[in-house]
């Protein structure tokens, strides 16, 4: 019993295919299962033979050696019994589908060594399918020679092991993918991502572990595991591993290509060092995959399974087709996630570092970034210490939701800082940080000679920002205004009722720098609340600036629950917030209802009952008060504020405390004079109950000269007033204002005597 004929007998043909020169080789049978039209020579005429499926009769040819058919018609050797067809042929008459499936699994098992098997629809000249066939082929040969030898055999109609379950396990599989990649495209989080890989349920395979392992420098990383939960000390050898190692991940990461281990004995062959820790693990197959996107390799992906694996053609189809989509996933929340750490740091190191606090007022203040992107925009706040005491709340709003407007923003935060802590008053520093604005867009000269860069580009992208600048003093109650192009501030009444104040304005900051910014004097009653914000607040979720404010209207009734302004201004502010979306009752949501497409920022200001109460009285406490003018033509007039501060001291306890408050204001004159070309303007308070007075002395000159402290030698006849006044104040500072500064010094009368030692 010769073989060909049990070949033949059972419609089995022979197929080899040579990789170097994709020519495939087929016997007769192998050829008419493909479909192959074929003629066979005898003797010396040759004998067209169609293929199946065609309706056309066998007939002799013109001549010996003439194809009658054409392109994809193989000359059939009577002596070998064999026929050799050109990759062109063989490609005509499979589905194209099948035949890229074939050409990539034949390469994949030409480089690993083992065993094709594909299933293909053999095709007409017309792409009608004509039947399905089953090839199996082993790598044969070594180096150049490497070629593919197998058998071809018919897959019956009417079998079950094709038509039904191939086609319902496609469907199956193809589902999965629609799944998997609608689950993994709404992960919002890497860590979602991993979740998702982790509870995938493959058709035909359920793996029992899966495993993500992220490529940092040259360390790969366990980021994500599961099947194996806790962690057990098995996996202790997989948490960080080198890219140079010999384990399967490393071995994807190193060449981007797939590692497939159907069983341990194979992992065992390729993977001896690393085989040992491995064992441990339980698993029975392992399939490795790289996680690359764009050529850039992210990581390696890791299916285990309970149980041997061939890892057929779909199989590896399937897996590759997740990973792709598990790469693109990861690379897209790790981006993001970057992108909001970048976000909100930027945004961090822009707001007030601590929770914002006015020493005898209640403050609420909140930021909101806009919603989507990269959260990060133009809107801010700030609460400014003053050196007189006061404090400015200053609240903005950049042109523009992108990194420039937020870096701008940072700019203009920081300018308004530095002009206020001059002690400039609100149009004064409005003016000046206007004037700053204008300079950021001026392009720089020659920057318009040739092609604009990139940099002077964005040098030449000018914004101008809206502004409200406000200087509250707890004391009085009194807010000084100052706004620039920027929405009037909204107040409540005691009896809860609200009104939008009016204020004066110039035009936003940045637009004209000689623009002029009025200041306005409200008062804050006790029981009042101020609200000021950015336009996001107001026109949030669609509204038009007159229903924004019926809205925030509404808000402050829900939280006043009675005709009074809203107390708790942490609650009010969060109300606030929550409801920028809101429509008003009766009215359907807005265009943008329920997104957020602009920043808010908003301050809520009251004053504190208890601490206005506490300093009036203190107020009222002050007994005595003097002030004077020394002239630079008038020093004889130095002896006269001595003068005039030991007649206000006459009955204070510690004399010892009048000679020493007597010799500073003597220093702090004598200063002056010297040093600059103004005049000292003398303020001396004397407040408190008897024998618990506090004694504070300023002196103010036109200067912006700030006093330092020096080491004079012995027989130096100046320099040693700032260490004089250490020794013998109770404390003392000074404070730049608009236009030049201030020298203070406070002393207790129930302190102890100065050490003169």
């Amino acid at each position: 019993m010769r073989t060909e004929d049990v070949l033949r007998a059972s419609r089995v043909g022979l197929w080899r295919w040579d990789s170097a020169t994709g020519v495939s080789t087929l016997d007769l049978c192998a050829a008419e299962l493909l479909g192959i039209p074929i003629r066979k020579v005898t003797g010396t005429q040759s004998i067209s033979v169609p293929g199946p499926g065609s309706d056309a009769p066998s007939e002799p040819d013109a001549a010996p050696g003439t194809a009658a058919g054409g392109e994809g018609v193989g000359a059939f050797d009577d002596d070998s019994r064999t026929v050799a067809l050109s990759e062109t042929a063989i490609r005509s008459c499979i589905h194209v589908a099948d035949y890229v499936d074939l050409m990539a699994t034949a390469t994949l098992a030409l480089t690993e060594g083992t065993l094709v098997e594909a299933t293909v629809r053999v095709v007409d000249h017309d792409g009608a399918v004509v039947r399905t066939v089953r090839s199996r082929m082993a790598p044969q040969g070594e180096g150049r020679t490497l070629a593919l030898i197998g058998t071809v055999s018919e897959v019956p109609e009417t079998s079950a092991e094709y038509l039904p379950s191939t086609e319902n396990q496609q469907l199956q599989r193809e589902a999965f993918l629609l799944n998997t990649g609608r689950a993994l495209a709404e992960a919002r989080t890497t860590a979602e991502v991993l979740r998702v890989a982790g509870s995938l349920a493959m058709p035909g395979f359920m793996p029992r572990t899966l495993a993500v392992f992220s490529l940092e420098g040259d360390q790969l990383s366990l980021v994500g595991n599961f099947g194996q939960r806790p962690v057990p000390e098995q996996l202790l050898p997989f948490i960080e591993v080198s890219v140079d190692a010999d384990y399967p991940a490393a071995d994807v990461v190193r060449t981007n290509r797939a590692v497939y281990l159907p069983s341990p004995q194979v992992y065992r062959q390729r993977y001896p060092h690393v085989w040992p820790d491995a064992r441990r693990l339980g698993n029975r197959a392992w399939a490795f995959l790289p996680l690359n996107i764009s050529g850039r390799i992210l990581g390696a992906w890791m299916v285990a399974f309970a149980e041997p694996v061939a890892f057929t053609t779909e199989d590896r189809s399937l897996l590759t087709n997740v990973a792709r989509m598990l790469a693109q996933a990861i690379a897209r929340t790790s981006m993001h996630e970057t992108e909001l750490q970048l976000s909100a740091g930027l945004q961090r190191t822009m707001r007030p570092a601590r929770r914002p606090a006015i020493e005898g007022m209640s403050l609420a203040a909140r930021y909101v970034p806009a919603g989507g992107g990269l959260e990060v925009g133009g809107d801010w706040y700030d609460v400014i210490p003053l050196p007189s005491g006061r404090t400015a709340l200053v609240i903005g709003d950049v042109q523009g939701h992108d990194v420039r407007a937020a870096g701008i923003m940072a700019q203009l935060r920081i300018a308004l800082r530095a002009y206020s802590a001059e002690g400039h008053r609100p149009d004064a520093v409005l003016s000046r940080t206007s004037r700053f604005l204008a300079g950021l867009g001026r392009p720089e000269p020659g920057a318009g000679e040739g092609e604009p860069s990139a940099e002077t580009a964005a040098s030449a992208d000018t914004r101008f920002a809206t502004c409200l600048y406000l200087e509250a003093d707890p004391l009085t109650g009194t807010l000084d205004i100052a706004r620039a192009g920027h929405l009037d501030p909204a107040l409540w009444l005691s009896d809860g009722t609200m009104l939008i104040r009016p204020t004066a304005g110039g035009l936003p900051l940045g637009v004209d720098p000689g623009s002029e910014y009025p200041t306005t004097r409200l008062v804050l009653e006790p029981g009042e609340t101020l609200l000021v914000c950015t336009d996001g607040l107001i026109e949030a979720g669609g509204h038009t600036m007159e229903s924004g404010w019926s809205r925030i209207r509404e808000v402050a009734e829900e939280q006043a629950d009675g005709p009074h302004a809203p107390e708790d201004l942490e609650n009010f502010a969060n109300a606030l917030v929550s409801s920028a979306t809101r429509p008003l009752p009766g009215e359907a949501p807005g265009p943008l209802a329920g997104r957020r497409e602009d920043d808010i920022a908003l301050l809520i200001l009251s004053l504190d009952p208890e601490y206005a109460v506490h300093r009036a009285a203190a107020a009222e406490g002050i007994s005595r008060r003097t002030t004077l003018t020394v002239a630079q033509a008038e020093p004889e007039r130095i002896g006269e504020a001595r003068h005039q501060l030991q007649g206000m001291l006459f009955d204070w306890a510690n004399e010892d405390q009048i000679d020493a408050a007597v010799l500073m204001l003597s220093e702090m004159l004598t200063n002056v004079l010297v040093h600059t070309d103004g005049d000292a303007r003398v303020i001396a308070e004397c407040s408190g109950t008897r024998r618990e007075r506090l004694l504070r002395v300023e002196v103010a000159d036109t200067s912006d000269a700030l006093p330092h402290r020096r080491t004079p030698g012995e027989l130096a006849s100046s320099g040693r007033g700032l260490v004089m006044m250490e020794m013998l104040a109770g404390a003392w500072g000074v404070d730049p204002r608009g236009e030049g500064k201030c020298i203070w010094f406070e002393m207790h009368e129930n302190a102890a005597a100065p050490d003169w030692s």
